[in-house]
């Protein structure tokens, strides 16, 4: 507690309380307050993790909402399909019905 910028053995990451308390520890340079640097990395990766899993979330989600809708349209052109099948389905049910009229089958 001299307020001198000292250096500590290397071996340990953290500087050993007998030497300095961590409050007044120094990592690298005098000005780099090691407290503040550990709190500081610690915010930063846990931005960074919070960043990730909202990114993985948002593309699941939307890979979500997109095939939905892949779905829905699939179904829609399934339906107009099926319609237009029937549609034909008639007509030529109608064009048998007047042939056999036509020719008294």
């Amino acid at each position: 507690t001299t307020k001198k910028c000292l250096d500590y053995p290397v071996r340990t990451v953290l500087p050993p309380h007998s030497l300095c308390p961590l409050a007044e520890a120094r990592w690298g340079l005098c000005w780099v307050n090691f407290q503040a640097l550990i709190i500081t990395m610690a915010v930063i990766g846990g931005v960074i993790i919070i960043a990730i899993f909202i990114c993985c979330f948002c593309c699941c989600k939307c890979k979500n909402i997109g095939s939905k809708r892949t779905e829905t349209k699939m179904e829609m052109q399934e339906e107009m399909r099926k319609a237009r099948q029937m549609e034909r389905k008639a007509e030529m049910k109608e064009r048998h019905d007047e042939i056999r009229k036509k020719y008294g089958v």
